[in-house]
């Protein structure tokens, strides 16, 4: 007697969140206040808790970026940005166009932005993988990602839907600007 072989069609139904239902989670308290989740693609994802190196960055690019570029722009560190009805990410730091109200009345979309760096450690293969395609995506200009481990800065320009068409990678010696901002230079020992 032949064994026969069976396979199920099992299909899952996932549900995705939209921006609104997330918030919403928010505001009605399932989530602590010290929780750290972000939405990509409608999936709420807890996000790794930050160590030190990673706090250091942070604060160290905050700095300089707010020295360098004064009232020409806010800097926007560890806050969620709308991307769209189905991501709300919270990037490390995000550069963003100066409005008066500092965002009160609405969460920064892609057309308020005009740099997104991750700071990565221990995220490295999904701030790549996941949240660089998702910005690209959704039109970010630029994106900096920060390897600590490799101690080496990727930089990202020209977005498309599968992905940024340009990429460079810094190291020491090297200097960088932004394509908003060519006339501020920023030198690779100082951010890292």
């Amino acid at each position: 007697m032949k064994a026969q072989l069976v396979t199920l069609n099992t299909h899952l139904n996932l549900h995705k969140f939209t921006t609104k239902q997330y918030q919403l989670m928010y505001e009605t308290g399932i989530f602590a206040e010290s929780d750290r989740y972000e939405l990509i693609n409608g999936e709420i994802r807890e996000m790794s808790p930050i160590g030190i190196k990673h706090a250091v960055c942070v604060t160290r690019l905050t700095k300089i970026f707010e020295q360098k570029l004064g009232d020409r722009t806010i800097i926007w560190a560890q806050n969620p940005i709308l991307l769209s009805d189905y991501s709300q990410p919270q990037p490390d730091v995000a550069i963003l166009k100066w409005r008066d109200d500092f965002y009160a009345s609405a969460l920064p979309t892609p057309e308020d932005i005009f740099l997104i760096i991750e700071v990565a450690d221990s995220t490295i293969a999904y701030d790549r993988d996941v949240k660089r395609l998702l910005y690209a995506a959704n039109g970010i200009p630029e994106m900096w990602l920060f390897d600590l481990n490799q101690q080496i800065i990727e930089g990202y320009s020209q977005p498309s839907a599968s992905g940024y068409k340009r990429s460079q990678r810094y190291e020491q010696g090297d200097t960088l600007s932004l394509l908003a901002f060519p006339d501020v230079i920023f030198n690779w020992e100082a951010l890292i």
